[in-house]
């Protein structure tokens, strides 16, 4: 798939509370895609509501903003 010279920002929604034991195969792959997003020179915006994963490491993401996600109607 060719690189997209029209977007220049990435926004990753993180995984959020996660049930011990599980937590790793969702913060490794939110990991990598943030490291492979900004290797290809995207600025990436990650949101996430657990402050204790990888993905929230300042090295990770461009911006990182550690809030509660919930849907309104």
């Amino acid at each position: 798939m060719p690189k997209r010279t029209d977007i220049k920002s990435i926004l990753i929604l993180g995984a959020g509370p996660i049930v011990i034991g599980q937590a790793c195969e969702f913060d490794y792959s939110g990991a990598q895609a943030c490291k492979a997003l900004r290797e290809e020179g995207y600025r990436v915006i990650l949101v996430n509501s657990n402050p204790a994963t990888i993905m929230t490491d300042p090295e990770m993401a461009d911006a990182t903003y550690i809030e509660p996600i919930h849907w309104e109607v």
